[in-house]
């Protein structure tokens, strides 16, 4: 390969691992699988290692992942949270074991123990209290999670006995269990929710909501298995691990010493089917040096430690044939190829569709029409192709073009600069955006509007009775009466749950209205902050960003939204139907007015309190709560973790700062 062949090459693949690696750690949306990103990967650092010119110290080659994200403080590790390096073979599992004996001769132990598919975490102990739990984040920096750690069951939050350290970290996996898995999303189908794609996704996901409540009826469980920090009570890993379930934590019962590389390929070869009977998803074994002197020895890349290994088993996969491809159209505008496949059984089921994500996912396998193809279906709902046997193609097969107008009313498509979807722009003009929007204005989160669904919002739609959500206020029971889904009492049922729907709070309403990147969490700020869905439409640039939570891409987006006339109509329409569209909070009972006057930030973590309780009490005693750190704040209400910036603006501007403590004392 040439250089400037190489360089083009390198380029594309560090481009396209900085993607997935987005994918998979922050939107916890992974589209493509393990070992096809692990193939990439390893592309990539052959490359880089055949042509050393074109090295970055920004390579997905020598960073990890990061799923770092807005809303919560990030907090540096105290020891670095690498990855592991990965392998699919025992050939490579015995030139590991081979490297490890070069360096150590003889006394080599191994801990095998199952990899649990989910998400990574760090907690810290301090005098037997669970003092602080972080996500891995960047390796370097993570998410601070505590008051959701603290919701899952199976974690302690003060250890038994009195033998372990003042000061450690432990680290695990938080998963979710098949069982809760299925009965969200039996749930979630019964309100006309979009199913959660599988238990990694989610438990990742549940992870970094807002409202630990919601975390707390997700019932999370947790893994943990490595021990961090001076004074263990034992010199290797295993022991340790055995002590840390005396101490309260939930280790892994399945972890095993092993004295050869042929006792860790006995015990992978022996969980590769039995894991298939646990409550849980497990992607493979991790094999660890025992011994921390030879840990030590051994050290560590710039990414990864050298005493230890990832073995990971292959999804299940199955070989046939493609015979179309459709695009679809979401209530985004989002196209996704879908691709039609002759049927064949994968893990139990009969497949006959598979997602190709993106028009970069066509390109990346090279796919003809007619190819015979490789079916991967690792924990997705709707399984992917992931590959094409190339020997048995037909000659002068075409290519799978993406398309480039929109199947469904004809429009040029169009993919926003670092995006990988393409999209069609005719917001108000394309029938499944139309109804798309529809259908998330009525769900549960939203209006709840009852006695509406997914097929019913089709037939009003295609009967011509609704070309907008406003339009389902104008319904009446005798237009619903004739229809082929209604009787009496489900038309009655519907024209009653539409009327109850305009008493739903606005923060509500605004979630409903589909505005792209405002979650629940979000709307609940706007609707606190502005009070109203016309001061959210006259608000500014500046003004948006002022609310917690509100950055650049949302508050453009909530801009483009109220700038469309077709958007302003709309809510003209909900007003005059009388949907309530400003906010009503309830009343706060006044205790003492010690804070009268008093404009206050609320900012890090409390330990007597909660940030929410926190904010009541400034406004029991007649303070008035900002959601950030402006020239007209007087006073900031610190805990742990406060953002750095915040804190030197703070300062800056010269606003007095005080503790948890100071700030309960002055409301006594």
């Amino acid at each position: 390969m040439k250089p400037e062949e190489a360089k083009k090459r390198i380029e594309w693949l560090r481009s396209e691992l900085k993607k997935h690696n987005h994918s998979y750690y922050v939107l916890a949306k992974p589209t493509i699988s393990d070992f096809e990103f692990d193939s990439m990967l390893n592309d990539l650092e052959v490359l880089e290692k055949m042509f050393p010119q074109f090295a970055d110290p920004s390579s997905p080659t020598v960073r990890v992942g990061s799923d770092v994200s807005e809303g919560f403080t990030q907090v540096a590790h105290r020891y670095p949270m690498l990855s592991l390096a990965n392998t699919y073979s025992f050939e490579e599992l015995d030139e590991f074991d081979a490297r490890v004996r070069k360096v150590i001769p003889q006394g080599v132990e191994y801990v095998c123990e199952l990899k649990y598919d989910g998400t990574a975490i760090s907690i810290t102990y301090l005098n037997g209290f669970l003092s602080r739990a972080v996500t891995r984040g960047d390796g370097t920096r993570g998410d601070e999670v505590t008051t959701n750690v603290k919701t899952i069951k199976s974690i302690p939050h003060n250890l038994s006995g009195t033998d372990f350290p003042s000061d450690f970290e432990i680290r695990g996996e938080i998963f979710m269990p098949h069982a809760v898995f299925d009965s969200i999303n039996v749930q979630r189908e019964e309100q006309g929710e979009a199913l959660l794609a599988n238990p990694r996704n989610a438990a990742a996901g549940t992870l970094k909501i807002l409202d630990s409540k919601v975390v707390a009826s997700r019932k999370l469980d947790c893994y943990l298995y490595y021990i961090l920090g001076d004074k263990l009570p034992f010199e290797n890993h295993f022991q340790n691990l055995q002590k840390a379930k005396e101490w309260g934590f939930k280790v892994p019962a399945e972890a095993k010493l092993c004295e050869t590389i042929n006792e860790v390929k006995a015990f992978i070869t022996h969980w590769e089917t039995e894991r298939k009977k646990l409550p849980f998803d497990t992607d493979g074994v991790v094999v660890k040096v025992n011994s921390y002197k030879f840990q030590n020895l051994l050290g560590f890349t710039a990414k990864t430690p050298r005493w230890a290994i990832a073995y990971k088993y292959k999804a299940e996969q199955a070989e046939t044939k493609l015979l179309s491809v459709d695009f679809q159209v979401g209530r985004t505008g989002a196209i996704t190829p879908v691709a039609n496949l002759e049927p064949v059984q994968l893990a139990g089921t009969t497949v006959k569709r598979a997602t190709l994500h993106n028009s970069d996912q066509i390109v990346m396998l090279n796919l003809h029409k007619g190819d015979t193809v490789l079916v991967e279906k690792g924990g997705e709902i709707i399984p992917k192709i992931i590959g094409v046997v190339k020997e048995k193609r037909a000659i002068h097969s075409a290519e799978v073009e993406f398309i480039s107008l929109c199947p469904e009313c004809g429009t040029e498509l169009i993919r926003p600069e670092g995006e990988a979807k393409h999209y069609c722009p005719n917001l108000y003009g394309c029938p499944p955006q139309l109804k798309g929007r529809i259908i998330h204005f009525i769900s549960r989160k939203a209006m709840d509007i009852d006695g509406l669904g997914e097929e019913t919002i089709e037939l009003l739609f295609n009967e011509g009775l609704i070309k907008d959500f406003a339009d389902l206020y104008n319904l009446t029971y005798e237009q619903l009466l004739p229809l082929e889904r209604f009787a009496k009492k489900s038309a009655t049922n519907a024209i009653n749950s539409i009327a109850k729907s305009k008493e739903i709070p606005l923060h509500r309403l605004i979630f409903a209205l589909g505005i792209r990147f405002v979650g629940e969490t979000t709307a609940q700020k706007l609707a606190k902050h502005f009070g109203s869905i016309d001061t959210i439409r006259n608000a500014s640039f500046e003004q948006l960003i002022e609310v917690d939570e509100v950055g650049e891409r949302i508050a453009n987006s909530i801009l483009e939204f109220f700038a469309s006339e077709t958007n302003r109509i709309l809510i003209q329409k909900l007003e005059s139907s009388g949907v309530k569209t400003t906010f009503v909070e309830t009343s706060v009972v006044a205790e003492s007015d010690k804070l009268l006057g008093e404009n206050v930030v609320i900012s890090g973590t409390f330990a007597q309190v909660s940030r929410d309780e926190a904010k009541i009490l400034v406004e029991k005693h007649g303070g008035k709560v900002l959601s950030s750190v402006t020239g007209n704040t007087t006073l900031i209400v610190v805990g742990e973790n406060m953002g750095p910036a915040k804190l030197d603006k703070a300062r800056k501007l010269g606003i007095k700062i005080i503790s948890e403590e100071e700030f309960l004392k002055t409301i006594q």
